[in-house]
């Protein structure tokens, strides 16, 4: 009987030292009251989830990438949607714009070349160009020129040659019909005047330099105006959309940053003792901050 009594003193110190390393300390040694406490207890064991954190974040260059491609891509993908919206409005709005006032300058240049062409005669000029070379340059032997064929065209080549040596107001050499720059010069410089239908077909009519301009020359310059000036609003909306595209990769690898930056994610293993008994559960926590 004593060496029975012995054994289960031994055994259930044992117990109670047990009962309180697992608990921690927290165990007073008294049976009936430690049952009770451990009921009660429990205890959160708290770690950081980084795999699941990083996981979850999103990719500043990614979204850079997105929207440089495609303006408010990158947005979408932070999950910025009202800023989406606002890039992809910006977008189409330009493209529009670029691609309507192209047409409209395209429209105005057909206008003003067709203009040109109806009003303003190489043959007119070439006439008048001849018939006062050596008065505006005595050096200039005119009969040295053959700037027209036998049928009356002019041979450009030949009216290049004299209208570079006779010099003065001739500061430029007329382009070739049909060229860019033949529909400028004819309405940029006073020396083209007197290839306007209202200066007249008289070669010996007096021009000089500072005489007033036909009213012909200063229609088509307007009308020539007119279409730089449509050409202009579209390269500019051109514009508008390279920057949107810059600003938004730019914003949207912020809005990654600051996705990431708001993003918070908790993972716990929560203990509840249960008399002798500790059982564990997962608890995850994951927050954004807006």
């Amino acid at each position: 009987m004593k060496t029975k009594l012995i054994f289960l003193t031994v055994i259930f110190s044992s117990i109670i030292v047990l009962g309180q390393t697992e608990q921690k300390n927290s165990l007073s040694g008294v049976l009936t009251i430690d049952s009770r406490t451990s009921f009660k207890q429990s205890q959160k064991i708290s770690f950081n989830d980084e795999n699941n954190l990083k996981a979850s974040e999103k990719s500043p260059w990614l979204a850079a990438g997105l929207s440089a491609a495609v303006p408010g891509a990158g947005e979408f993908y932070t999950g910025n949607y009202i800023k989406t919206i606002a890039f992809v409005a910006i977008e189409a709005a330009a493209i529009t714009v670029s691609i309507v006032y192209n047409k409209k300058g395209d429209d105005q240049t057909n206008s003003f070349q067709n203009y040109a062409d109806q009003n303003w005669s190489v043959v007119r000029y070439a006439k008048w160009t001849v018939a006062h070379a050596s008065s505006i340059n005595s050096g200039v032997d005119p009969n040295q020129y053959k700037v027209f064929y036998a049928n009356g065209t002019v041979d450009w080549n030949e009216l290049n040659r004299l209208e570079e040596a006779i010099g003065g107001y001739y500061s430029h050499k007329l382009p070739y019909h049909g060229e860019q720059q033949y529909y400028e010069l004819i309405g940029k410089y006073p020396q083209y005047n007197v290839g306007w239908q209202q200066f007249g077909d008289d070669p010996n009519k007096a021009y000089t330099y500072g005489d007033p301009l036909v009213p012909q020359f200063h229609d088509y310059s307007e009308m020539r105006g007119k279409a730089n000036d449509l050409y202009n609003v579209a390269s500019k909306a051109i514009v508008v959309v390279v920057v949107n595209h810059i600003i938004s990769a730019i914003d949207a690898a912020w809005s990654a940053h600051s996705y990431n930056k708001d993003l918070e994610l908790h993972a716990s293993l929560e203990q509840f003792n249960d008399g002798f008994k500790t059982v564990y559960y997962p608890q995850l926590n994951f927050k954004i901050n807006f």
